[in-house]
């Protein structure tokens, strides 16, 4: 991955204020020299423009609400669309409600499986919660509460109206050759993969959103380039000026290697608890904790101690923080110092851990069923492997023994249970 913590030094984002070039990869139009001062090939120069004319810019970002819950990797893209709020800017946030059911291709080796509206819906709602509906704007990702800051779209109020002229017209925009040459698209017809004639309706009627909500801007990751463009594309074709692309980093995981994402485990949800926030944090590894102090902090990188531990203490506690609140933050990271350095003692007593009731769970217990059963891990099978491969202590004793049985929950009362490096409940009765 490609640091953001060089956007400052790239000529093309120069003229912009700071607040705007952190932790970009791209921006296109970028153009320099004479060019600058055009406002439709100069991202600054419509800035300026908008100013002197009292009026905000209009900022895109459309999600696509496939899941129910949003990691630290998608906020990225809330924190740029966040700054612009606060810059005096319209967030324009769309929800793909419709697009949803046909599903983004890029990045996916085979047709995505398309989802009900009921179920795109119900994820939509848990998304908004998530991003700050209904909190304090101060810990919030987006700013729900001051006025003309937040348009909240969904796509359906104009794609699901369209009829068979509209759709043959949108098609008409665009040519084979230029759906293929997308990353995606080539290596699943290089290879064979099928790829279905819906696929390709993806990023016109994404590219049809910035028609309709007439954007100055788009924001998206690096991987997103094609479908921001098409937006562009379309806007010229129905006459309007075409929106900047801007494009944020791809945050890598937990593991420092590929991308956060759900299905490889290597997550920080925004729902977790602080304690769990932290403690995944901390251990991220040294080689991309500048990543994330660019693209999800606004600490200054030359202030910090450049001690890699120091460093990566001060990451989470930020990024905890923000989401937390401050008092949360600091408790997380006391209450891991004291589980790391006395588990098996008085640490683990002292420090505030999530709690996990023991009431569903059917005693005598093998240690296996248990991890399971208060839902450590997702499987029965999943825990012997966590257990037979060292990475389960109970009050920083290791479980050796995926059949070590417990009698009854009495004696679990109060203990608690640590899964890897990142995660401890303390268990109930």
């Amino acid at each position: 991955m490609t640091s953001g913590t060089s956007a400052a030094r790239d000529p093309r984002f120069a003229s912009l204020p700071s607040w705007l070039q952190r932790g970009v990869a791209d921006l296109f139009p970028a153009a320099g020299g004479e060019a600058a001062t055009e406002p439709d090939q100069a991202l600054a120069a419509r800035l300026r423009e908008a100013e002197r004319a009292g009026r905000s810019l209009r900022i895109k970002l459309g999600i696509d609400p496939t899941g129910s819950d949003i990691h630290l990797g998608h906020s990225i893209l809330f924190r740029k669309l966040r700054a612009f709020q606060d810059a005096g800017h319209t967030a324009v946030l769309i929800i793909g409600d419709f697009t949803a059911r046909i599903g983004d291709p890029t990045g996916k080796s085979a047709t995505r499986v398309q989802l009900t509206a009921a179920e795109v819906e119900a994820n939509a709602e848990t998304y908004l919660v998530q991003l700050g509906l209904g909190q304090d704007p101060a810990h919030a990702l987006l700013d729900f509460d001051t006025p003309g800051r937040l348009e909240v779209r969904r796509n359906s109020e104009w794609l699901a109206g369209l009829d068979l002229p509209d759709v043959i017209d949108l098609l008409g925009t665009a040519t084979v050759g230029q759906m293929l040459a997308k990353e995606d698209f080539a290596n699943r017809y290089g290879s064979g993969t099928p790829i279905s004639l819906h696929e390709f309706l993806y990023p016109l009627l994404q590219g049809y959103d910035s028609v309709q909500v007439q954007a100055d801007l788009e924001l998206g990751g690096t991987d997103q380039k094609f479908n921001v463009a098409m937006g562009r594309d379309l806007q010229r074709y129905f006459g309007q000026r075409p929106q900047f692309g801007m494009l944020l980093p791809i945050l890598p995981g937990l593991d420092g290697v590929q991308k956060m994402s759900k299905s490889l485990g290597n997550t920080v949800g925004l729902q977790d608890d602080p304690l769990s926030m932290y403690s995944k944090l901390e251990k991220v590894p040294d080689a991309v904790v500048d990543d994330y102090l660019t693209l999800l902090t606004d600490l200054d990188l030359e202030a910090l101690p450049s001690n890699p531990r120091e460093r990566q203490k001060a990451m989470a506690l930020e990024v905890t923080r923000q989401r937390q609140g401050d008092a949360a933050a600091q408790q997380a990271q006391a209450d891991a110092g004291r589980l790391v350095a006395g588990a098996s003692g008085s640490g683990a007593a002292a420090a505030e851990v999530p709690e996990v009731s023991l009431v569903s769970v059917n005693f005598p217990a093998k240690a296996f069923y248990l991890l399971s059963a208060v839902g450590l891990c997702a499987s029965s099978s999943e825990a012997r492997r966590q257990i037979q491969g060292g990475g389960v202590k109970l009050d920083g004793e290791k479980l050796v023994d995926p059949n070590q049985e417990f009698p009854a929950a009495a004696e679990l009362e109060g203990k608690v249970l640590q899964l890897g490096k990142k995660t401890f409940r303390r268990l109930r009765v």
